[in-house]
């Protein structure tokens, strides 16, 4: 009996012995994926976001904290970047929170990857932003932004609760994201 445990053993892959670069590459291809989810629906697998991880919303995170500190005064810089990371994290946290107290079925870690990825547009509409300086045109581009931002992580959060709390629990991510829209907007 213990030999066939011990042949089993040997058939799983062990990501403890793979070169750190397949793992690097791996990770960063499961990153682009469901960066592609969030971008372009019908390119990804919506199921893909319900394997968590939180490189992607981290690296999202640090993109757009970069971007904002770039735009921010000289004396400035630090406190954007601080205020990006601490939106993001505990915003997240709250509206994972949120969502959990109103019976949402989806788990904690899978609730802040998927606020975390829906990121993307929002940073691809900062990196916009930086590079035109026309202040109607940024506001259309933040705006649309943010709708797709809140179109995306709405396709994950319906029917993860009963349809009387639906409201209840995409108000705060709407929130979220526009709180996220607005600080690229003015520029902090």
């Amino acid at each position: 009996m213990a030999e066939v445990f011990v042949e089993a053993s040997h058939e799983q892959i062990s990501t403890l012995d793979e070169p750190v670069k397949d793992t690097l590459l791996r990770d960063l291809k499961a990153i682009g994926r469901k960066m592609v989810v969030v971008v372009y629906p019908p390119f990804g697998d919506d199921r893909e976001l319900r394997e968590w991880d939180l490189w992607g919303p981290l690296l999202l995170c640090l993109l757009l904290a970069i971007i904002l500190a770039v735009k921010a005064g000289q004396d400035q810089k630090a406190l954007v970047f601080s205020a990006v990371f601490l939106w993001v994290w505990l915003g997240a946290a709250v509206v994972t929170l949120n969502a959990k107290f109103l019976g949402s079925t989806i788990s904690f870690f899978q609730t802040v990857c998927v606020m975390g990825y829906c990121l993307t547009p929002l940073f691809l509409g900062a990196l916009l932003v930086l590079v035109i300086p026309i202040f109607f045109i940024n506001l259309v581009i933040v705006m649309a932004t943010w709708a797709w931002s809140c179109w995306a992580s709405l396709r994950f959060f319906r029917g993860s609760t009963v349809p009387q709390r639906e409201m209840l629990v995409l108000y705060p991510v709407a929130l979220f994201f526009f709180f996220g829209a607005w600080m690229i907007l003015v520029g902090l």
